[in-house]
């Protein structure tokens, strides 16, 4: 009975009530182009430490900054999808600033 009335209660309702009331919006003229971003470095402190030892130029520098064997870690599959900056804060102190710091240089050189 109820979607009888619900019905009923519609069609009294004039035409104009459905009609789209907005008008179409304006055609806008396309944004200049921006200029190209400088060209960031491929890798970081902040990459994914998974993504790191995938690398090989950046496992390189992984080993000469002495962490080489952070992927032989028993909690690695936890934490591979972080990065070093990240995890840092549950280094025990390991992961200094300064190493995050020498990490960052070093990788923005890996090409």
């Amino acid at each position: 009975m109820k979607l009888i009335l619900t019905a009923a209660a519609l069609a009294c309702l004039p035409a104009a009530a459905f009609a789209q009331t907005a008008p179409a919006p304006a055609a806008t003229p396309a944004p200049a182009a921006a200029p190209a971003p400088a060209a960031a470095a491929k890798f970081s402190a902040d990459t994914p430490i998974e993504a790191l030892f995938a690398n090989e130029a950046a496992k390189a520098v992984l080993v000469a900054d002495g962490l080489g064997d952070v992927d032989k870690h028993p909690a690695y599959e936890q934490f591979k999808a972080m990065s070093f900056r990240g995890v840092a804060p549950y280094s025990e102190g390991k992961i200094t600033d300064e190493l995050l710091a020498k990490l960052d240089a070093d990788l923005a050189k890996v090409k």
